[in-house]
């Protein structure tokens, strides 16, 4: 399982890496059109769907996210822009911020058009976060995408090193609340040196820090949601597209929350500055 991990890993990153750094903004927005429609494509195994129907609900989510990238140039630049960039910036940060604390405490079930519309909102505000931050520059958005690695990272090892209280054993008995800690306190010390490195003065020093502990809350919140819906739908992966690593939602579970809820900020900031 580990030798499969790391060879599909390691061939993502060959494909990713240079098609972050060297595909036009239009091109990267189609790469990631592709993805998000995968994902719809899984999406549509935690409601309980069928292959037929999975199919057209993936190829109509991505060729969305294509059209949109198409018919508005505000898709592809760091700026609010067009009415439907703000509001589904809006949607997503609402349902992450305000409604996700009472669905895990409630743990609510999706299906049918409820399914469809909270699969909007999880997946087409993530491909446009993706593209947009990528407009702030490849590093940029690999520098984002790092805050959720080295919250995973360091929630595995303080978890397996101090874990003794479950954070929600419902969901997900793995997760531990020492863990939790251990993964802001990870953020933190990764934002702080990028902070001293690239000289950011953006926010003030406390403000910076509780950013950093806000999006790790958030990138956890994310992690534990795409549990919630695979628990009912008593499937263990979103699908099994990537060998020993399980499906696209299952990898960007945590980025689900963190990438729009991070660029509306960032959109925020640039506006008031």
């Amino acid at each position: 399982m580990l030798k499969t991990r790391v060879i599909t890993a390691l061939v993502l990153v060959s494909f990713l890496l240079p098609s972050l750094f060297w595909l036009s903004q239009s091109a990267w927005a189609l790469l990631v059109a592709v993805f998000i429609g995968i994902a719809a494509w899984e999406w549509g195994a935690l409601l309980g769907w069928k292959s037929p129907s999975r199919i057209v609900l993936g190829v109509l989510c991505g060729a969305t996210c294509a059209g949109l990238s198409l018919l508005d140039p505000a898709a592809l630049e760091f700026r609010l822009g067009s009415a439907w960039i703000a509001t589904a910036y809006g949607l997503s940060a609402a349902f992450w911020l305000v409604l996700m604390p009472f669905w895990l405490r409630s743990k609510w079930a999706i299906g049918g058009v409820s399914g469809l519309l909270v699969g909007a909102v999880v997946l087409i505000p993530t491909w446009l976060a993706m593209v947009q931050l990528r407009a702030l520059g490849a590093a940029a958005l690999l520098g984002i995408f790092a805050v959720v690695w080295m919250a995973d990272i360091a929630a595995y090892f303080s978890g397996r090193a101090f874990g003794k209280h479950k954070l929600a054993p419902t969901i997900s008995p793995g997760k531990t609340w020492e863990g939790a800690v251990g993964a802001g306190i990870g953020v933190v010390v990764y934002g702080l040196v990028v902070r001293q490195i690239f000289d950011i003065q953006v926010l003030s020093l406390p403000l910076w820090i509780a950013l950093l502990f806000v999006v790790t809350g958030v990138s956890i919140v994310g992690d534990l949601f795409e549990s919630l819906l695979k628990r009912k739908a008593g499937i263990k992966d979103s699908s099994n597209i990537l060998p020993g690593h399980g499906g696209v939602l299952d990898r960007i579970d945590s980025l689900t929350s963190t990438l729009p809820v991070a660029a509306l900020f960032l959109l925020l900031l640039q506006r008031s500055a």
